[in-house]
Parts: C-alpha cells; sequence; structure tokens
C-alpha cells in the first residue's frame, strides 16, 4: 500500500536516533499508511554510533562526521535531530534553510535568543514541516483525554496538572554529563530538557498560561568528573511551576513540574483535569487505566477506572486487548510527522506533532520561570510579542 517513501538523514546517533530506527523497521505494525520513513544518511561525530546504524539499517547508504556534508546530500528528504541544546539554533537553522524537513528535539534552542533563530528560519521557509518531538500524547488514554477535551466534557476547568518525572538522577554518584551543564543544556536546565512534554497537550488546548510561580530546586549539588574528580552541577534537577490561564470563557490554576529527581518515577509523564461536569486523569504509571469521574447534580460523586484498548492516532495490527508501550508512542509520533509531509494540510488523523508555535511558547513559560525564581515573584508570560 505504500506510496510514499521519505528518504530521511539522521543527525545525531544516540539513544533517541536509534529509536527513531527501530520505529522505522517496525513500519509494518501500522495499518492502512501509505507513506514510510526510509533512513538513508546518518550523521554523529563519533564514528562508533553511526557505525551502528551502518551495522544495524540495511536501508543507511551514506555515514557522515559532518552534519552540512548530510545536509548537501540531495538524497535526503527530512531530517531528524537529536543534538546537546546549545547545538539546536545553528544546525536547525542550517536544516531548514536547506529545504529539508526537520523534526528535532525539544527546547527548540537553549534559550529564547536561540528560539528566535529557529522561529525566524521557519518563517522564511514555510514550504519546510518542523515539528518538535512529544510522544506522550499518543499513548491511547492521553488520546482519550484529548478526544474528551475536544467534546468539552469537562464543563467549567476547576484545575489542571501536568508533569514529567523521572528517578535516574537520584543517584548522586552517577557521572556528570552535558544535561547538568548550563553551556551545553542552557538555564533552563530540567524545564527545557522535559518541559515541552509536559506543556503540549495544555498549550494544544489552548491553555497558555498568563503567569507563573516557579519553584526550581537542585537537588544535587555537585557529580564526579570521570576524571577522579568532582564537578559541579550547575542545572535544576526539579521545576514546579503554578501558573494561571485565561481563556476568552475562563480561567483556573495549573501546575507543570518536570522533575528528574523523583524517587520511584522511571519514567511518568501524566495529566490531570479537574471540571465542574467531568473530571480525568491519566498517567503512564499506569499505561493501561484512565481514571474518569462524571459529576451531575445530586448524583454520587465516583471514580471510574477503566483499561484503555490498545487504540492511538494510527491503527496497528496489534490487538485493543494488548499493552502499549514508549516504543510504540515513537512509532505513532513518527507516522503524524511522515503523515504531515505526504499529506500537508490533510492528515488522515487530526492529532500532530508539537508545533514550532508550541515550542516557542514553552520558551515563554520557562523564562519567566527563570524570572520568578530568581526574584521570588509571579511574573507575567508576555504572549502578546
Amino acid at each position: 500500500m505504500v506510496s510514499r517513501v521519505i528518504r530521511f538523514g539522521v543527525i545525531g546517533c544516540g539513544l533517541m536516533g536509534k529509536e527513531f530506527a527501530s520505529a522505522a523497521a517496525r513500519w509494518c505494525h501500522l495499518s492502512d499508511v501509505d507513506f514510510e520513513p526510509r533512513i538513508v544518511a546518518v550523521c554523529d561525530a563519533n564514528p562508533d554510533a553511526t557505525e551502528w546504524f551502518r551495522e544495524r539499517v540495511p536501508t543507511v547508504e551514506r555515514t557522515y562526521s559532518n552534519y552540512k556534508e548530510l545536509l548537501a546530500d540531495p538524497a535526503v528528504e527530512a531530517v531528524y535531530c537529536a543534538v546537546p541544546h546549545h547545538l539546536h539554533a545553528q544546525i536547525y537553522v542550517d536544516i531548514i534553510n536547506t529545504g529539508k524537513h526537520l523534526l528535532g528535539e525539544k527546547p527548540f534552542g537553549i534559550d529564547q535568543e536561540a528560539n528566535g533563530l529557529i522561529q525566524q528560519a521557519i518563517r522564511e521557509n514555510p514550504s519546510v514541516i518542523v515539528r518538535c518531538s512529544s510522544e506522550f500524547p499518543f499513548f491511547p488514554g492521553a488520546q482519550q483525554i484529548i478526544q474528551w477535551v475536544r467534546e468539552n466534557r469537562f464543563g467549567k476547568i476547576i484545575e489542571v496538572e501536568a508533569g514529567f518525572w523521572h528517578s535516574s538522577d537520584l543517584d548522586p554518584v552517577k557521572p556528570i554529563n552535558w544535561k547538568r551543564r548550563a553551556a551545553t543544556n542552557g538555564e533552563y536546565g530540567c524545564m527545557g530538557d522535559l518541559g515541552m512534554h509536559v506543556l503540549h497537550l495544555p498549550l494544544r488546548f489552548g491553555w497558555k498560561p498568563a503567569n507563573v510561580r516557579a519553584l526550581l530546586s537542585k537537588v544535587v549539588n555537585q557529580r564526579p568528573d570521570g576524571k577522579g574528580g568532582m564537578a559541579p552541577c550547575e542545572t535544576w534537577d526539579n521545576a514546579i511551576l503554578a501558573c494561571e490561564v485565561e481563556t476568552e470563557v475562563q480561567s483556573f490554576p495549573m501546575v507543570l513540574s518536570t522533575k528528574r529527581i523523583a524517587p520511584g518515577h522511571a519514567n511518568t509523564w501524566f495529566i490531570k483535569i479537574q471540571g465542574t461536569e467531568f473530571s480525568a486523569e491519566y498517567s503512564t504509571k499506569n499505561p493501561k487505566q484512565v481514571a474518569s469521574l462524571p459529576y451531575r447534580q445530586g448524583q454520587p460523586q465516583a471514580w471510574h477506572i477503566a483499561d484503555v484498548p490498545y487504540k492511538s492516532a494510527y491503527d496497528t495490527l496489534t490487538g485493543g486487548i494488548f499493552e502499549f508501550g514508549f516504543s510504540d508512542s515513537i512509532l505513532q509520533m513518527w507516522a503524524a510527522f511522515c503523515d504531515e509531509i505526504s499529506h500537508a494540510g490533510q492528515m488522515r488523523q487530526p492529532f500532530g506533532c508539537a508545533t514550532p508555535e508550541e515550542a516557542a511558547g514553552s520558551h515563554l513559560v520557562f523564562t519567566a520561570a527563570l524570572e520568578s525564581q530568581r526574584t521570588g515573584d509571579t511574573v507575567e508570560v508576555n504572549w502578546r510579542d
């Protein structure tokens, strides 16, 4: 059935680049899609990383150590780029200016200035499709909540909470890496690393924080430097952002949290919405279950816990009784990106990847959060400029 092959290059052949290769290898898992990614070129400064692709991905025709050589490759139509944050502005802008479609990792620039350079390149190349990686909303439970929001089931929103937590940094002797250094990860710290996952759905729903009061914390102040000494940890480990959302019809509080040190959480993404007529919660901690509470005046208030079937944005071969996981969400996100390239303006289903505008919105929130941390004040988020 495949009628459109999209020839990809990968810049940054680490963990997430390998996840994309795995998703491409599982493309037959999707039912009735008329497009397919094919990884034909890869680039990494580490030759061992590109060798992994050459050995395991039979479609790879060329490997590069300089990303500009990959961008000059006429066979490459689209690029997945997964590099440290301080490289986003230069490499993303170069990708866009060559006319190649881009799925880039968050946060789309180390800071707001870098994000502005990327946004300018996007404006100057309107035919290029640019999206930000954010896979968790493709879990079936999240898709169910998205559907409930579209149906206006909640009535007046009382409160929203969204977060992404993991505990991989709880070990204080874990060696330092680029995410603990301000020069490579940026002053945002955990917000830049994890925050787009948290803001993707609220921003998609039109729930823009009007202001933010931030509580940012550094839990581990130094780590082994790999040379027998200790190095300072310069970036924020955990962030809690208390926000007010103001829409045309209502206002409500929203709490956003990103945590690298959340004991007991391997990789937990969640969203909770409380409303006057309906409430719902979903967490990847219990990936098969979604909770909902319909409310009618005078009737009992009871949470309903239901298993959600294996059903996401794109149909698959897997039966509904089975379990959905992280690698499945990656596959679904890639399908959405390829769908948009293949059917611009007419995707086969309505939920797309995180947009550059949503990434820019996250920078507004994170920049305000840094100011709030410095001053101790509640800081307005300026959406007008």
